[in-house]
């Protein structure tokens, strides 16, 4: 009855123990029941970073002390020698020389010269002088534009001085003939002064594409050469680009221009002589539109120009200057004929005898109508419109020397040839 009092005994100390496998299979299924019921790790993800939104300013990341970078040594490089490489200066060369004008014109009448200077050389070259040679000089002559009368006034005087100096080489006779080309010349050369009014008028004519424009141009720039104001009056209202190529040329010159569309010639060049006059201007080059000899109308029209010129100026015009191209050779001698005879020439310029072998024509105007010849051009250029010089022309057709006179032609002539 009392055995609720009764104390229950003690429960004994259960040590726990390891079992141990029975065997090797066991053992695995054990240690893989194990793997089984622990918990693997979940790898952490790596931080993301902010992508960058256009326009959206990034957060700055939190302060914090920087983590210092890690020292990397780098290993010595030594500095490679290195030899300098010897660069040999590029020449320049300097710009060629300006050519003086007698080399400019001996250059530009080559074609003359080889006509005369290396015929006669090729004739006094093989034999003494007789009767045959002088006929054969003669046909040389004429070829070169010579002109009758100039050639046979030419051999007459060669003949004369044959017997009377007793010439006997071909360098005597040719230096015989370069001195009567020089006497037959030299009344050409008359330089032209502008000294004697202000403003000093020049009407310019000639036939259709004789160079007047150009001449123009050219006279421009050689009388601003010499210290003289200049203004040019484009009279020639007939041809579509005469003005705009007379303005051209007044551009490059820096002198002014009368010009207008159309109208009246001589009324264009009656207000430029009237601004001149108002402007102080030295000297007035008129151009007037090309016409031929043939033209009755116009070579009428031509001398009512320059009857409104000596309205404006009573005195004027001061100079009538006939364009003439060398190349028409002996035509050019009708053309002074007639325009002579329409506005009274007081001077020529003969134009392109760099272009021709014709330049002989200027011993048939010398000889047949006897004008001065104020300018001969030689080239293209601005600088290639000079006066007339007749040694210098002379010692340009049989290249001789300068300054040791028309003599010494014989020499540069057989050069040529």
């Amino acid at each position: 009855m009392f055995g609720f009092l009764r104390k229950k005994p003690p429960k004994p100390d259960v040590a726990e123990a390891k079992v141990e496998p029975a065997d090797d299979a066991a053992a695995a299924a054990a240690a893989q029941a194990r793997e089984a019921e622990a918990v693997p790790e979940v790898e952490r993800p790596a931080p993301v970073e902010a992508a960058e939104v256009p326009g959206v300013a990034p957060e700055p990341p939190a302060a914090g002390p920087a983590a210092p970078e890690p020292a990397i040594e780098q290993p010595a490089v030594e500095p490679t020698a290195v030899e300098p490489t010897a660069v040999e200066p590029t020449a320049v060369e300097p710009p060629a020389p300006k050519q003086s004008w007698s080399d400019r014109l001996k250059a530009g009448l080559s074609r003359t010269r080889q006509q005369i200077g290396g015929g006669l050389a090729n004739l006094f070259g093989r034999r003494k002088i007789d009767e045959d040679l002088l006929e054969e000089l003669e046909s040389t002559l004429l070829m070169a534009d010579c002109g009758v009368e100039a050639t046979q006034h030419l051999l007459t005087e060669l003949r004369k001085r044959w017997k009377r100096d007793r010439l006997e080489t071909a360098d005597q006779l040719q230096k015989a003939l370069a001195d009567e080309l020089l006497a037959v010349l030299a009344p050409l050369e008359e330089p032209l002064d502008v000294s004697g009014h202000s403003p000093y008028i020049i009407m310019i004519a000639g036939v259709n594409g004789s160079g007047k424009t150009t001449s123009i141009g050219k006279l421009a720039k050689y009388f601003q050469s010499h210290g003289r104001s200049v203004l040019l009056a484009a009279g020639d209202t007939f041809r579509a680009a005469a003005r705009e190529q007379l303005m051209t040329w007044g551009e490059r010159n820096n002198v002014t221009v009368v010009a207008q569309e159309g109208g009246d010639s001589a009324a264009v060049i009656f207000d430029a002589i009237n601004a001149a006059k108002a402007r102080r201007i030295d000297v007035v080059l008129a151009d007037t539109a090309g016409r031929l000899p043939t033209q009755l109308h116009l070579m009428d029209e031509i001398a009512k120009v320059k009857r409104v010129i000596g309205k404006a100026v009573s005195t004027g015009p001061h100079e009538v200057l006939l364009v003439l191209d060398a190349n028409i050779g002996q035509n050019a001698l009708a053309q002074v004929k007639a325009f002579d005879a329409a506005v009274g020439v007081t001077g020529l310029v003969v134009t392109k005898l760099d272009g021709t072998a014709k330049g002989g024509v200027v011993a048939a105007i010398a000889r047949q109508y006897p004008r001065p010849l104020r300018f001969i051009g030689v080239g293209e250029g601005i600088d290639d419109l000079q006066p007339f010089n007749a040694r210098e022309f002379v010692e340009a057709l049989f290249e001789a020397a300068p300054g040791n006179g028309a003599g010494n032609g014989a020499n540069g002539a057989r050069g040529a040839a």
